[in-house]
């Protein structure tokens, strides 16, 4: 039954006070008009709690804004939505990827992710194409869904907002790698649902990579803010050698620097018993917080993004199928994934609004019962990265 405005209401009760949901919640699709932006398609999301996000339909249908009561939880650079027939996939040596980099979820694959790489392409049998070069963590991103439908889906008292789309990323003498998304979120919720299918409709045994780039801005990043996960181990930081320079580490933020050199960690987290990892970024001066919920199982690996840049300060929580060591690292340790044809992975994530200090405190308290972070904010990395083989 949705709560809304303080009160659990029946749908005959949502009914009687307007003539239509739309006034409180819904689902509508609309399309930009101005700017790199122009021709954009977005799927506004409305729950009636406070939540707001939009859907680019036009970019693998992933989450542009989400805000909450008024108060932005995502994060949006300078570079903007831009339209995908304006993306520079092989430019900057493979870097032009940043050119389209915006919004709270940002997907990275189907069949790489990461820097960029050369790598073999031998699985496809096709003597004229013996590689494949690979920009930043890959193509799906610019890629526009085709929306197969979107609403709102009543069962009793309870209403679901939803949206599906397809993303096919594909080539003749290459991948045919299939991205099923959908995404809920209740009338009354405070919570994302996503649910991703990802299925080889080719014939032959094709890579598969994936991580989600859950980008928080301000304003629940900013100085004091704490970032809350069951770290069993911290692995890898891409600093260690400057690893005190900045005086960051990973735990509490600072404020934006007008010199700051990005920092990237990889932690072995824990799950709780049904298998599920949460972690967050909590903002205790103004009670607002963000908390991403995935699967041990589907997502093993878990990346810690830090970039506190002036003009693009942000927090990255990225949970991925395979360790920050790369591509060609996944193959020559055995732990690549190999779809072969019809063969499918599923990935399913939550995003949750932490509103107010007893939702931050409950949160951080489940996340304690599954591991006790490090108290030191700069633990030394073990570079000890568990074997991924045999999926």
């Amino acid at each position: 039954m949705p709560k809304l405005f303080g009160r659990d209401l029946t749908r005959q009760e949502i009914a009687a006070q307007a003539g239509n949901l739309s006034q409180f919640a819904g689902v509508r699709l609309v399309t930009l008009a101005d700017g790199l932006e122009r021709g954009l398609r977005l799927l506004e999301f409305r729950t009636g709690s406070g939540l707001r996000f939009t859907v680019l339909v036009d970019r693998a249908m992933d989450l542009a804004e989400v805000e909450h009561k008024g108060r932005a939880l995502g994060w949006n650079s300078a570079a903007g939505f831009r339209h995908p027939g304006l993306h520079e996939p092989e430019g900057e040596g493979g870097f032009s990827w940043a050119r389209s980099f915006s919004g709270f979820l940002v997907t990275c694959g189907l069949d790489h992710i990461l820097g960029p790489e050369v790598v073999s392409t031998e699985s496809y049998n096709y003597p004229g194409r013996k590689t494949a070069s690979h920009g930043l963590h890959g193509r799906i991103s610019a890629i526009p869904a085709r929306l197969t439908g979107y609403g709102e889906s009543w069962d009793g008292d309870r209403c679901v907002l939803w949206a599906e789309g397809v993303v096919r990323q594909a080539t003749v003498f290459g991948e045919n790698l299939v991205l099923y998304r959908r995404i809920e979120a209740d009338v009354g919720g405070d919570e994302i649902r996503l649910s991703d299918r990802v299925v080889n409709e080719g014939f032959l045994q094709t890579p598969h990579m994936l991580f989600y780039h859950i980008n928080i801005g301000h304003p629940v990043l900013e100085e004091g803010a704490r970032y809350l996960a069951p770290i069993r181990d911290v692995i890898w930081a891409a600093h260690e050698a400057r690893y005190r320079a900045q005086g960051v580490g990973y735990q509490t933020a600072p404020g934006p620097s007008n010199s700051f050199a990005e920092q990237v960690w990889q932690h072995e987290m824990a799950a709780n018993a049904q298998g599920e990892v949460p972690v967050a970024l909590v903002n205790d001066r103004i009670g607002l917080g963000v908390e991403v919920t995935t699967q041990k199982q589907q997502l093993p690996c878990a990346y810690q993004w830090q970039y506190y840049q002036s003009g693009a300060y942000v927090m990255g929580i990225e949970p991925s199928t395979h360790h920050v060591l790369g591509n060609q690292a996944a193959r020559e340790r055995g732990e690549m994934i190999w779809l072969g044809p019809q063969e499918a992975r599923h990935y399913d994530s939550r995003f949750k609004v932490l509103d107010g200090s007893a939702a931050i405190a409950q949160s951080e308290a489940a996340i304690r019962a599954i591991a006790a972070q490090p108290v030191e904010d700069f633990p030394t990395p073990s570079g000890q990265f568990p074997s991924l083989r045999g999926r």
